[in-house]
């Protein structure tokens, strides 16, 4: 785990190096060009660097342990960066439709070779981040927000190549704001569903995946439970989720609940919860022509990380 976090945060730190190298010179091109549309992508560029730099610190943040005033350990410092970098990119997307219905009302006159040559460059640029990071994307959703910058200013770049190209045949320069537009509607898009997603995780919803009312029903299917109540499931980070609940088992000594308790947790583990707060709450079993009727209740609590 160790490993894979240094090679990775070896990548991010590379990665942000280029792609703040390559945002100065886009600026520099954009300038040069009166072009609006690579404007556009510098910004989004440099949110690109946002998101590694945040990547970078989410990664440490969340290898360090856990001590007595964080608990749980610092898995939440990755998903806070993403929903921090992606609330930038919305913003900056309505940065960009401000301007662009600037460029509407006054038109300009853009250098559409200087679009194809910084274009091309930013393809080539993206598409090798885009390599460095894409195994480590599927596992960490702040490694996957920088992922999604770069796929995004990957099919920008792609989107002013092409708009470069038209200029170049027809004149027509309004494509450069409509340029901007799409590329303010694609960073949204790129965004919303880290946002969605982030923002679940900091409100301690329910991870996406589960279902709370299957989760009880595979709890009350193990042998001695007889009820659940008082389910609660989150996320701690990305990948690591808790439950706390009350199980309502017959009365019987705490050497006999550990069997079950047990059992609950192997099964929790199945699912993903690994981290688990489970109070048993004990009735005494009176016989009865509906089978055990239940009485007082008792309660100790069994945890499990």
């Amino acid at each position: 785990m160790h490993h894979h976090a240094h090679g990775t945060g070896w990548v991010l730190r590379l990665s942000l190096a280029a792609t703040l190298t390559f945002t100065v010179f886009e600026v520099w091109a954009g300038l040069r060009a009166h072009s609006l549309a690579l404007l556009s992508d510098a910004g989004h560029n440099f949110t690109d660097a946002l998101a590694l730099l945040l990547a970078a610190i989410g990664i440490y943040l969340q290898s360090k342990p856990a001590d007595q005033a964080r608990t749980y350990g610092y898995h939440r410092a990755g998903v806070l960066t993403a929903f921090v970098n992606a609330l930038t990119l919305v913003i900056l997307s309505l940065f960009i439709f401000w301007e662009a219905g600037t460029r509407f009302i006054q038109p300009d006159h853009v250098n559409d070779r200087i679009m194809i040559v910084v274009s091309i460059a930013a393809l080539v640029v993206n598409a090798a981040i885009m390599a460095a990071l894409h195994s480590g994307q599927k596992h960490d959703l702040n490694i996957r927000a920088a992922f999604i910058h770069m796929a995004g200013d990957a099919i920008g770049a792609a989107a002013i190549l092409v708009g470069a190209v038209v200029i170049r045949r027809t004149g027509w320069y309004l494509i450069d704001p409509i340029l901007s537009i799409a590329i303010g509607l694609l960073i949204i898009y790129s965004a919303w569903d880290i946002i969605r997603e982030s923002l679940n995780i900091l409100l301690e919803g329910l991870p996406r995946g589960m279902d709370l009312e299957q989760i009880a029903v595979r709890m009350k299917g193990v042998v001695g439970v007889l009820d659940v109540h008082d389910l609660h499931v989150w996320s701690l980070g990305e990948k690591t989720h808790a439950l706390s609940c009350h199980v309502l088992i017959e009365d019987m000594p705490p050497s006999e609940s550990t069997r079950i308790l047990k059992q609950v947790n192997d099964l929790l583990c199945g699912v993903g919860i690994h981290h688990t707060t489970i109070q048993f709450e004990h009735i005494p079993c009176v016989l009865s022509n509906q089978g055990c009727h239940m009485n007082t209740t008792t309660s100790h609590e069994g945890h499990f990380h």
